[in-house]
């Protein structure tokens, strides 16, 4: 029975599905904005996500998930007020590249692909983009317009915050509490400061923009994901997810037009990762430390190091990202990789005792997606398993062991093996040590050892064998 901490509510709840609906699961994720590199904060947030839909898909259910890309209308002062002022983020890195928004939007779309594709992140099943939505923002807009939740002012549409009582009931925000901050520049189409945009007139010079009933414009940033969600998942969803930087304003302004246009609740559940910090400090570009997976790769770390590090974590925890917790996430995750090639290579010599560990697993995870404990468990497991194997207590474990294990690794986790490249020279070298080491050549054994330690790699001794790794 899986439980999740819903932001709407301030509560852990126990996850259920309409009557009609009682096995499919409508999950959207907030994607990025592609007018630059995603960053390992990104990264931790997609990868919740991701255990969220494997541990749905574990308990027997179907889920529909959709990310969207966004690819217009995210504009720089985008942590002020209602994030309806500046410039278009990445018209703005197009007209500093010499390049069109669309070249901009492309690069930095395949980017954030295949470094999702290395952590092993699940494809979603549809990836909307905002430029390809823009008709369906109109009509939604229009909506809203005839039924007095909207109003339009030389070219300019906002929603009237006014019009919606429920305003501010998922970040606390509400109309009362609000104050105008001083950075706040009102808009002078504005009712009220908070009114936020669902359609800007587009400045002359202005890369990107369409033709609509009011202006050639652009959207707001929030429109986007409101027609994208009623478009591929309907107008009543099961689970929103993102960074908690989404909650206000951008997840409140979704709920607010969302409820307002279509008559009905918008998202049953709220789930949010928290910010992650690296060495205790808020992450920036002026403070170099912005990582990327890039960087992660280059200090000798994997994707999957990386994957293991964000699970070592709850997602509702502020995360503080080192080298050093890395480091121990890559000896978690080795340790546990280890363990299934152990397993793996004793297969035909296993018994059929009937592993345990599934259901206190999956358990776990259930609880909130509580990976940090669900690691601990996985931990527990391994250094039983390895406890048998080196007694040669083959009998003690089964088969169930093997697929317990794997499914904990490959599915749960999301972790994939990792493939080392290792020239004809190591593997020459590793041949001579193996027999070496036969032969109780210790000395010739530990000098081969450092001779392969020397190309960048790093050799391990076990009751099985050698085993290798990069450093």
């Amino acid at each position: 029975m899986l439980s999740l901490y819903n932001t709407l509510s301030k509560q852990k709840e126990i996850f259920t599905l309409p009557p009609l609906e009682a096995d499919h699961v409508k999950m959207y994720t907030c994607g990025p904005t592609v007018y630059d590199y995603v960053h390992i904060g990104n990264l931790r947030s997609y990868v919740m996500a991701d255990t969220l839909r494997r541990t749905l898909e574990a308990s027997g259910l179907s889920v529909k998930h959709v990310k969207n890309i966004t690819d217009v209308g995210h504009l720089t002062a985008d942590d002020i007020a209602q994030g309806d002022g500046g410039e278009d983020k990445i018209a703005k890195k197009a007209a500093a590249e010499h390049k069109t928004p669309a070249e901009i939007a492309d690069f930095y779309t395949e980017y954030y692909r295949q470094a999702e594709a290395a952590l092993n992140i699940l494809p979603p099943h549809e990836q909307p983009h905002a430029t390809a939505y823009i008709t369906e923002m109109i009509t939604f807009i229009a909506g809203l317009i005839a039924k007095g939740y909207a109003y339009e002012k030389n070219g300019n549409v906002f929603f009237d915050v006014n019009s919606f009582k429920d305003y501010g009931k998922l970040s606390g925000n509400t109309l009362d509490q609000l104050k105008v901050g001083a950075r706040l520049e009102e808009h002078p189409d504005k009712k009220n400061p908070w009114d936020f945009a669902l359609w800007l007139k587009a400045p002359k010079g202005h890369l990107m923009h369409w033709e609509s009933p009011w202006s050639v414009g652009y959207p707001g940033w929030h429109i986007e994901c409101s027609a994208m969600n009623l478009a591929t998942l309907g107008p009543t969803i099961d689970i929103h997810t993102g960074g908690e930087d989404n909650i206000f304003p951008h997840h409140e302004a979704e709920i607010a037009q969302s409820e307002c246009g279509n008559g009905k609740q918008f998202s049953r559940y709220w789930i949010h990762t928290r910010h992650l910090l690296v060495d205790g400090m808020k992450m920036s570009k002026s403070k170099g430390n912005a990582y990327r997976l890039e960087d992660v790769l280059e200090r000798g770390f994997s994707a999957m190091d990386l994957r293991m590090l964000f699970l070592s974590s709850h997602y509702r925890s502020q995360m503080n990202f080192t080298w050093d917790a890395l480091a121990q996430a890559q000896k978690n995750k080795e340790s546990l990789m280890n363990t299934w090639k152990r397993l793996k290579f004793f297969e035909n010599q296993l018994g059929i005792p009937v592993a345990l560990e599934g259901p206190l697993f999956q358990s776990a995870l259930e609880d909130d997606l509580n990976t940090p404990f669900a690691l601990s468990i996985a931990l527990k497991y391994s250094s039983r398993i390895n406890s048998q194997i080196d007694k040669k207590n083959f009998g003690l474990l089964g088969k169930h062991d093997l697929d317990t294990l794997s499914e904990i690794l490959f599915y749960y986790f999301g972790l994939k093996e990792e493939v080392i490249e290792i020239s004809e020279t190591v593997k020459i070298l590793l041949e001579e040590r193996k027999v070496a080491r036969e032969n109780k050549d210790f000395a010739r054994s530990d000098t081969l050892r450092d001779e392969i330690a020397s190309l960048g790699y790093i050799v391990e001794d076990g009751s099985d064998g050698q085993t290798i790794r990069q450093k």
